[in-house]
């Protein structure tokens, strides 16, 4: 019943936003806001504006398209600042077609349909109301029923610019329901829907031959001729068209560029004038944001053709590309997972990543810039650190190749080899190897991947297996020192004493004999050389971990091996190659005794505790990581 109660409430929450009155009434509300009297453009900015944004540098995030659209914060900076923003302020780009261009799955559908989806949630917003002529099939603005010679003095009043002139169905109303009295006219409150064409259109080219101009801006009824008398009867006309649908909105061209030259022109009378023809009818006013979207061959194709040059200035051309950071890519395919059927089979951990890193390498150009190959530029790419590189690097990278992006495997075909590798395994569990393993099968199926490209993608897989390893053995060794934990503190405290002694030039006392003696230097030097830290740097190294103990004594915290990072890693790399025996044992042993049997189970249950394995995934990833040790 809980869904029922559900239901209720939200049909009494649309019931009560429902408004009704005059217009005489609906300029009081205009009075006193304003924001209900904006342009469709001003609509989406604002609707955008009103979720937020994360600012870093000069870099933007828009939270409105944050949690659906993953790794374009750029794009869509740009698409934000360079388009929609300007035309809010009824700058000349708002006449212009709205074109995203991009490669397939790179996320210009669900760019579209985040805007259509949250327009449908914004007029339900007091900043987002919207008020139309009531019966209007097309919900005309209110306020085209001041008359245009009275424009300017509206402004004056209100401060609003008014755009557009009644359509001929509303004038015919306008004399015949109200006598001309323009003030008892009837507003409502409208709330924009695709489902029930409000605001919102959407139009799919089909067969040329076939396809009507009606479909945009409405047709006849010729039912009804007899009874009104003439086709320029406005009530004799079914403004239902995709045009009159979306007035006041948003409208969608999909594969605009295969619509036939007659729809096109249609469509930038709309957007450059803000007005279309339809039957025998003086043009009708209509208030929309037309966007389209398109692939790049389909785009190269159309500005080659000369017949289409005059098109070519009033369309805003955006590139969408694909996302080139990893742990972007990670979050796609984590969304799209939990969107399907598969959302219940354990996935190990990284066996995305392995993918994404796969995916992410078959978009990126291979750089220019010298002492930086593509697994390096990836990792800048994702906001890694690379030794001798910065953020300057990374933008310079960026300007190498301006349209990176634009080709390389879709997240589609990434989520369909992990399906076939969760079909094909008996267990309801996947790792990484299964994932590269199953990436690699389907090459071979792609019809659309030259050999040439199949052979460099495989040689991707290759360099995607190589960081799973490192990945790999960092987790086993991770799981292994956390079950080794108390020896790995008192390796860091034997260290930590050895550190001090050598600082402050003091000797140290044996704790068994008593006899003084100099500081380990073996023992320092042992776990120093597993992060490359040279003998010249040695001294300066120790000093920083000394500073940084006394910095947390005076706050009066205790400093341990997780208060440094690079001591961290260095204490786990030195425990790990102490521990490397135990491991080649405990995960190639087929008959491991008891005390290695024990060492396993703690190791995997590490893993499943703190790393999120589960019992079969963690054991998978002991043996392979005891089989590359034993290699």
């Amino acid at each position: 019943m809980d869904i029922l109660n559900k239901v209720k409430s939200f049909r009494e929450e649309e019931n009560r936003l429902q408004w009704e009155g005059t217009f005489q009434e609906y300029l009081d509300i205009v009075r006193e806001r304003k924001e209900v009297a904006q342009t469709a453009h001003s609509r989406v900015y604002n609707m955008i504006k009103s979720s937020g944004l994360t600012e870093k540098n000069e870099a933007k995030m828009y939270h409105f398209f944050g949690k659906e659209i993953f790794g374009l914060d750029e794009s869509i900076q740009r698409l934000v600042e360079e388009y929609f923003h300007p035309a809010a302020k009824r700058l000349d780009v708002r006449k212009r077609i709205l074109l995203l261009m991009g490669p397939v799955s790179g996320g210009k559908s669900s760019i579209v349909t985040l805007l259509k989806r949250g327009l449908e949630q914004y007029s339900k917003t007091d900043e987002g109301a919207v008020y139309a002529i009531k019966g209007c099939p097309m919900h005309e603005d209110p306020l085209h029923l001041i008359p245009t010679h009275l424009h300017k003095a509206f402004f004056e009043e209100y401060g609003i610019r008014l755009e557009g002139s009644l359509s001929p169905l509303n004038t015919m109303r306008l004399e015949q329901e109200y006598d001309g009295r323009v003030e008892d006219v009837l507003v409502e409150r409208i709330f924009f829907s695709e489902d029930k064409r409000v605001g919102i259109g959407t139009f799919t080219p089909s067969d040329p031959k076939s396809q009507d101009i009606a479909d945009l801006t409405g047709s006849i009824d010729f039912s009804t001729i007899a009874e009104f008398g003439s086709e320029s009867d406005p009530r004799a006309y079914r403004f239902d068209g995709e045009f009159n649908k979306a007035n006041r909105g948003i409208m969608e061209f999909q594969e605009m560029l295969k619509l036939d030259e007659k729809f096109l022109w249609h469509l930038l009378s709309l957007t450059q004038e803000g007005n279309f023809k339809a039957g025998r009818f003086a043009l009708i006013s209509a208030d929309e944001l037309i966007i389209a979207h398109t692939n790049e061959t389909e785009y190269r194709s159309f500005i080659s053709n000369k017949k289409n040059e005059a098109l070519h200035s009033r369309i805003i051309v955006m590139p969408i590309p694909y996302n080139l950071k990893v742990h972007q890519e990670e979050r796609i395919y984590e969304k799209m997972i939990n969107e399907s059927d598969m959302a219940h089979v354990h996935i190990a951990p990284h066996a995305l990543k392995v993918a994404a890193i796969f995916s992410v390498l078959t978009r990126l150009e291979s750089p220019k810039k010298q002492g930086v190959d593509i697994v390096k530029k990836m990792k800048l790419y994702d906001g890694e650190s690379v030794e001798g590189f910065n953020q300057i690097n990374v933008e310079e990278l960026k300007k190498e190749f301006p349209n990176e992006g634009m080709n390389g495997i879709d997240p589609r075909y990434v989520i369909n080899r992990i399906s076939s590798a969760i079909i094909r395994k008996e267990v309801p569990a996947i790792n990484a190897l299964d994932v590269l393993r199953s990436l690699k099968d389907g090459l071979h199926q792609h019809a659309s991947i030259s050999q040439e490209d199949r052979d460099k993608y495989i040689n991707y897989i290759a360099i995607a297996r190589r960081e799973y390893d490192e990945i790999a053995k960092k987790e086993v060794q991770k799981a292994f020192v956390y079950s080794y934990e108390e020896s790995a503190k008192s390796l860091v405290d034997n260290y930590l004493d050895n550190v001090e002694a050598y600082c402050n030039k003091n000797r140290m006392r044996d704790p068994v004999t008593g006899e003084e003696m100099n500081p380990d230097e073996k023992l320092m030097r042992s776990i120093e050389e597993q992060i490359g830290v040279s003998e010249n740097a040695k001294r300066a190294f120790r000093e920083e971990i000394l500073i940084r103990i006394s910095a947390y004594a005076r706050k009066g915290k205790r400093f341990d091996y997780n208060s440094h990072a690079r001591l961290r890693e260095a204490v786990e790399k030195k425990m790990f190659a102490d521990l490397k025996d135990i491991v080649k044992i405990t995960t190639s042993t087929q008959t491991p005794d008891e005390s290695h049997l024990k060492k396993i189970n703690e190791v995997v249950a590490s893993l499943i505790d703190e790393y999120g394995y589960n019992s079969i995934s963690a054991n998978e990833l002991l043996r392979y990581v005891g089989s590359l040790l034993n290699r």
